[in-house]
């Protein structure tokens, strides 16, 4: 029933997948609903899981889909992480397994953080993941060895 997907630079996760009106689903966690499965998606639901169980973040703090605008047009965050205050502490931006992580990806996640001004930018396609840190003070960025843990950030 699950079509073949790519193999994750990630762990795996306990995916609820099931099959409606033909279409496969996936259940995402924190939008509490059943989602296309889409190669993106695949990576997304899986890069959640591993905030949550390995690195300690908490779904209540996150969420998907996450719509700004951005001179004037609609654009939405594939994933945003809130602090305890809810403000936006950090954006992710997912792509499919098969979608190198270019220049213009880095792009499109600065042009998201001129609205959200966070903390932390990551961009992952499940194989290769990169998080940088902001340094506002500076205008700098650093990027970092691995995903933090959430009590490091």
């Amino acid at each position: 029933m699950i079509p073949p997907m790519s193999v994750l630079n990630l762990p795996p996760a306990p995916l609820s997948i099931s099959k409606v009106r033909g279409r496969i689903m996936v259940f995402d966690v924190l939008r509490k609903k059943h989602v296309a499965l889409t190669p993106e998606e695949w990576v997304r639901q899986h890069f959640i899981h591993y905030l949550i169980t390995e690195k300690g973040y908490p779904a209540a703090l996150m969420c998907n889909e996450m719509a700004i605008t951005l001179n004037g047009m609609s654009r939405r965050c594939d994933s945003v992480l809130y602090n305890t205050q809810l403000h936006p502490r950090m954006i992710i931006e997912f792509k499919a397994p098969d979608v190198t992580l270019t220049q213009k990806v880095f792009d499109q996640i600065s042009r998201y953080n001129i609205v959200m001004h966070v903390d932390y930018l990551i961009i992952s396609n499940g194989i290769t993941h990169y998080c940088c840190r902001m340094d506002y003070d500076n205008g700098t960025y650093q990027f970092l060895r691995e995903i933090p843990d959430y009590t490091d950030l």
